[in-house]
């Protein structure tokens, strides 16, 4: 089984190519892979409840966490724009820079950014 890290920088404003990234890494997951998908900048927006989780990105993420992936959010993107891990979705946790780069340097891990 491979693993990936997957990290999406753009939300769910950021056009249709931020939406299919997150369902490429559900697609991942349901192919037996390892999948953590980290939302950093203005991506921790898709992570929010309370606010259109029951669209599109939100039922992504849901697909993901469902199938046994990790969703992970900056905790410094998130501060930077004033919201706090309470605000987001269940199943979804916040992660330092330290927890990410250990991961990306992993081996075997497969990082792509979008």
């Amino acid at each position: 089984m491979d693993e990936y890290l997957l990290i999406e920088s753009q939300g769910p404003w950021g056009g249709p190519g931020a939406e299919r990234f997150v369902d490429d890494a559900g697609r991942l997951r349901a192919a037996g892979h390892d999948v953590a998908l980290l939302l950093i900048e203005n991506g921790v927006t898709a992570a929010l409840a309370g606010q259109g989780d029951t669209g599109a990105p939100a039922r992504s993420l849901r697909g993901l966490l469902d199938r046994g992936g990790h969703v992970w959010v900056d905790a410094f993107s998130l501060a930077h724009r004033a919201l706090v891990p309470e605000q987001l979705l269940p199943g979804v946790r916040t992660v330092e820079m330290d927890e990410v780069a250990a991961r990306l340097l992993a081996p075997g891990v497969r990082g792509v950014w979008h």
